[in-house]
């Protein structure tokens, strides 16, 4: 709906009666007509820009509110999508995480080379490829850097990277950091053509669309974002199983998703835990790409003397800090939820050690988890939405078997590009030995054309080697070649002695 907004002079509406009168008239609706001070400068001065503005003439398009504002609020929103919350499909990998690893190479980071402050490398995605602020890119970096966050780090940092009882990362300025092993995998390939590359932010220098990606990161190491109006979250997996249902898939295009399941039975989490899912849930989850699982703590009973017991819990859930999960655990024993819980240590080192003691001997163990499970996180339900870019561009919910054959196929194009350059290579090389064979087998006649002619190279390329030559023994006796048009170095071959 168009709003037609009546025209007065500059300077005539003044007061609040006027701001509501104009409001009403555009139907806004409030449940009271009260402005503070501010609020009343801040519409005034917005209102008379807008009527009283002498530009305004006939001349002057307008444009329905509804249009206007659906499509800059479209544009944010794909904005939103498409470069920085749904990652890749082919690499799985969202562009603030793809420039931080380009970036590294770039400054040669290698797995065997020494570390650099991870202020440098920040400050250096930043200014070349990721127009953000330095804070997020490093909260990025630092994420890639933590074995309990993702399956198969990128990042290998060196300094206080966060730990799995939530404490931040230090400042940027104290940690420092390099490739991984994995990380150079992903990136194998990039001097070969691999992927296409285009413009950076500002047209100074070039980043890579998409990385070669020698291994399917998307599932290996999960995803999660929030976008507009849709969001992903990606659990991580095993990537060797992944690597059987690549080539299971290759041997078998038409394999089905629950033929997958033999080989990618579940996620594979970097802290652990137990899936207690039934497998119908799974299979269906992986064949709509939607659901959940539920995973729960990994725990064993230690008996002690005189019938004692107690419970130790050795891996907690996927994403749950174990500070907060600690304080949980003790909340439930001040408030008596758990009544025959007595108390909870935190006795963990390099891994997970919670040790939960009962109030009596009698208690049994398996009640007492159940009743811990249902009322804290040692048991959550981890998401399933596998809403990707296809090709970079088209957002989607996908299978497992459509983002394993998108990432199989995006492979076959990097390895016929790579194949290709190689090529290439191969015959500017040839190219290059048959001129120095030609220049060999006429090494007389190149020392002339170099010595006497004008304009050597024009000439060298103007020869034809083919026919017999007679040494030059001053300027005059020299012959330049013909001046004749040559579409091209014509083929040498050898003449017969």
């Amino acid at each position: 709906m168009k709003r037609h907004i009546a025209r007065h002079p500059p300077g005539q509406i003044k007061g609040e009666h006027d701001v509501t009168r104009f409001a009403r008239a555009h139907h806004v609706k409030s449940p009271a007509w009260r402005f503070t001070p501010m609020e009343r400068g801040s519409i005034t001065a917005a209102m008379s820009d807008l009527l009283g503005d002498p530009d305004t003439g006939p001349g002057t398009v307008a444009e329905p509110l509804r249009r206007a504002i659906g499509e800059r609020y479209l544009t944010y929103a794909l904005s939103t999508i498409m470069h920085r919350a749904l990652p890749d499909a082919r690499d799985g990998l969202k562009p603030v995480h793809r420039r931080i690893l380009y970036a590294m190479r770039e400054l040669r980071l290698n797995s065997t080379g020494g570390f650099r402050k991870s202020a440098k490398i920040s400050g250096d995605v930043m200014g070349n490829y990721h127009p953000h602020g330095d804070a997020a890119i490093y909260d990025a970096m630092a994420r890639l850097a933590q074995d309990f966050a993702v399956r198969y780090p990128l990042v290998d940092g060196q300094g206080n990277f966060g730990n799995i009882d939530g404490d931040n990362p230090a400042a940027s300025r104290y940690t420092e950091a390099r490739l991984t092993a994995v990380a150079e995998a992903l990136l194998e390939g990039l001097a070969e053509n691999a992927v296409d590359f285009r413009p950076n932010y500002d047209g100074t220098l070039t980043e890579p669309v998409v990385l070669p990606a020698a291994f399917p990161n998307l599932l290996a190491n999960g995803s999660s974002g929030i976008a507009v109006g849709m969001a992903t979250s990606i659990p991580p997996h095993n990537i060797v199983e992944l690597v059987d249902a690549c080539l299971h898939l290759i041997k078998t295009p038409d394999a089905r998703d629950d033929t997958l399941l033999n080989h990618v039975p579940g996620p594979d989490f970097p802290t652990g835990g137990v899936i207690v899912e039934p497998p119908e849930s799974i299979s269906r989850a992986y064949r709509t790409g939607r659901g959940g699982f539920r995973l729960r703590s990994a725990w064993e009973v230690e008996q002690l003397p005189r019938g004692q017991w107690q419970v130790v819990v050795t891996e907690i859930p996927y994403q749950v800090a174990k500070s907060r999960l600690v304080e949980k655990l003790a909340e439930l024993i001040q408030t008596r939820k758990v009544p025959i819980l007595a108390d909870i240590r935190d006795e963990s080192a390099e891994d997970v050690r919670l040790v939960l003691e009962p109030r009596s001997k009698n208690v049994d163990p398996e009640m007492l988890m159940g009743m811990l499970f249902r009322n804290s996180d040692l048991e959550v339900r981890v998401s399933l939405n596998m809403n990707v870019l296809i090709d970079g561009v088209t957002p989607r919910v996908c299978s497992m078997k459509e983002v394993l054959r998108a990432f199989l196929d995006f492979r076959r194009e990097v390895l016929i590009r790579r194949s290709r350059h190689r090529m290439e290579k191969i015959d500017h090389r040839l190219e290059v030995l048959e001129g120095l064979i030609v220049a060999f087998l006429n090494l007389d006649r190149v020392i002339d054309i170099i010595r006497y002619d004008d304009d050597p190279r024009a000439a060298l390329m103007r020869e034809d080697w083919g026919r017999k030559f007679v040494r030059a023994t001053s300027e005059r006796d020299y012959v330049p070649p013909p001046r004749t048009a040559r579409k091209g170095l014509r083929r040498f071959r050898p003449r017969r002695s």
